[in-house]
């Protein structure tokens, strides 16, 4: 992979719709979740406690949890749509880095699944699995690599048997191999 800055920067931030939702709904949940464990939690340690407080000229004696409530839930509304937001941002960035990969993997894995062998799957510099597709890279050229070493092997047989005048029969079957074998490997 080259270091060099890629010609194309992926303007759509939301590629694979499931994969992105699910993972950003998962985390969404988690800061739920949050506030309200924060929230139980707070009702259980100040249950037997009680608080004072004025409200107008009044001196008011009350249950701290009564006491707190409102702005207890308040303060759990605010921060919950500002890390939903935060965390909408920033699992959307990072799923992105990871959507795209899967994006550009399965429209190159397509194409050498058609017999393509010299196509190279390429990232863009900051995206992930770089080392999967150092390997998948590494797999295409080897099978291509060892196809090309077949096909040279059949085409040496050809020659031979042609020189060898071996029945038409035979050569015309290996020839049939080779073309078949070249209309469906790009290699």
């Amino acid at each position: 992979m080259s270091k060099s800055k890629s010609p194309h920067k992926r303007r759509i931030h939301y590629i694979k719709k499931d994969f992105q939702f699910k993972f950003i709904f998962k985390f969404c949940l988690l800061v739920l979740l949050g506030a309200v464990i924060s929230t139980v939690l707070l009702s259980i340690f100040a249950k037997d406690t009680l608080t004072t407080s004025f409200k107008g000229s009044h001196l008011i004696i009350e249950k701290t949890y009564s006491a707190v409530l409102p702005a207890l839930i308040y303060t759990n509304l605010i921060t919950i749509v500002l890390i939903t937001l935060a965390t909408i941002m920033v699992t959307l960035y990072t799923s992105h880095k990871l959507a795209g990969p899967l994006f550009r993997f399965e429209a190159d894995l397509k194409i050498i699944g058609e017999g393509d062998l010299t196509k190279r799957v390429r990232l863009r510099e900051k995206d992930q699995l770089k080392d999967f597709v150092g390997s998948l890279n590494g797999m295409t050229e080897s099978l291509q690599n060892k196809l090309l070493g077949i096909q040279t092997d059949v085409k040496r047989v050809v020659d031979e048997a042609s020189k060898q005048d071996a029945q038409l029969d035979l050569i015309m079957d290996l020839n049939g191999v080779l073309n078949k074998f070249e209309s469906n490997f790009k290699l």
